[in-house]
């Protein structure tokens, strides 16, 4: 069963329902990961403090995860390049990717009646 919405996606809701899902979980899983690494840095340069040295390569690879999450979600509700841009350098800036993953989500919503 497919869905044709005004942009003219003919991607099926299903689909749309379930890459939303993913990309809310992993935008907000990489916004937690992205304040440990401040803390991290903050107890790393401002008290010599080394306890958290895995933080930065757990989100790395947690931030590769959204990004490819990102850019599924973007195919398939065709966003324009600037948009996909603005919203994977979400996951760059501490808090923005929370604010992103919510306007995101009630774009996407409102265009696809979920």
């Amino acid at each position: 069963m497919t869905d044709t919405t005004d942009t003219g996606t003919t991607t099926p809701v299903e689909k749309v329902r379930g890459a939303l899902l993913r990309y809310r979980v992993l935008a907000w899983i990489t916004g937690l990961w992205l304040l440990l690494l401040v803390a991290e840095l903050v107890l790393k340069y401002g008290f010599d403090v080394d306890a958290l040295d895995f933080v930065p390569i757990v989100h790395g690879w947690v931030y590769f995860v959204y990004l490819i999450l990102t850019i599924d979600l973007a195919i398939k509700v065709r966003w324009p390049l600037g948009k996909i841009i603005t919203t994977c350098i979400a996951g760059t800036i501490p808090f923005l990717s929370f604010w992103f993953e919510h306007k995101r989500t009630q774009e996407v919503k409102a265009e696809f009646g979920l």
